[in-house]
């Protein structure tokens, strides 16, 4: 086992990006030890890109696209096992600015000079044009604890940037494979519990355009409707996420209505089926 940090990047599909997405990792004012990348069965030329481009990158190519969830399982279980001691998740439409990993793992050092213990600390995810991106930006956590290392505490992070002691999935293990796409984050971040931000480490979310799930128009809110519901029936999670959870799941499927329709019915619908059963 090492000290190391190994920097987890999940691709489908999207074969700029993640060469700007590279590029910006290889850069960082301290660089990742390690970069291995989870490529969820690509078919855009992804495999050949990272062979001719990035030889220094570990790729571990799944066999079938098992979605955000999948890749986040498998690579983290790959540097895991790997016996490095942090691993920096991500996207592959993460950007990090050139000190992304130098400033988390200084808030990190931080926090264990001070012996505060910590779940994972994530970085400030903006867009592309400076603002805070909404789908990665939790919640405050409430805390009667004043916090200094210039951490925020939240109720979960995302996976577009977080950096994780090996120690925390030893004790509560990996993202779950079957939520596939969306709050697998959510429920991974809130089962290790005691999540921060380091506001000096920010990364840019290179979507399209900038949006939450009630803008999604591919049946995607399915997997928001599902996951959401599998999260809420998760016993071990307490009244007080369990009830903002459900009133923000609430007025967000009236959002998704309100733009979708009658067609989003059947999203909603086909969620909730699936959601009530037990997850296997």
């Amino acid at each position: 086992m090492n000290d190391g940090v190994c920097a987890v990047i999940v691709t489908h599909n999207r074969k700029e990006l993640l060469r700007e997405c590279l590029k910006a990792v290889l850069s960082q004012t301290r660089p990742p030890d390690h970069v291995l990348v989870v490529d969820n069965a690509s078919t855009d030329g992804t495999e050949e890109m990272l062979r001719e481009e990035f030889r220094e990158v570990e790729v571990l190519r799944l066999p079938e696209n098992q979605g955000g969830a999948g890749g986040f399982h498998e690579g983290m279980k790959r540097a895991y096992e790997a016996g490095y001691g942090w691993i920096w998740v991500m996207d592959d439409d993460t950007i990090p600015t050139e000190k992304a990993l130098e400033e988390l793992l200084k808030a990190a050092l931080c926090m264990k000079q001070r012996k505060a213990g910590f779940g994972a600390i994530g970085s400030k995810v903006v867009w592309t044009d400076g603002r805070l991106h909404p789908m990665n930006n939790s919640w405050p956590r409430l805390t009667v604890k004043g916090f200094s290392c210039e951490l925020k505490p939240v109720g979960w992070l995302s996976f577009v940037s977080a950096l994780i002691h090996r120690d925390i999935l030893s004790q509560k293990g990996f993202p779950k494979k079957e939520f596939f796409v969306w709050n697998d984050d959510v429920e991974f971040f809130l089962r290790l519990g005691n999540v921060f931000v380091a506001s000096k480490s920010v990364v840019i979310h290179k979507t399209k355009s900038i949006y939450t799930p009630a803008d999604s128009k591919d049946g995607r809110y399915y997997y928001q409707v599902r996951n959401r519901l599998w999260i809420l029936r998760t016993k071990s999670l307490p009244l007080f996420w369990k009830t903002l959870l459900l009133l923000h799941s609430l007025l967000e499927a009236i959002v998704y209505l309100s733009k979708r329709g009658k067609e989003g019915w059947k999203d909603i619908l086909k969620g909730i089926k699936d959601g009530i059963r037990p997850l296997s």
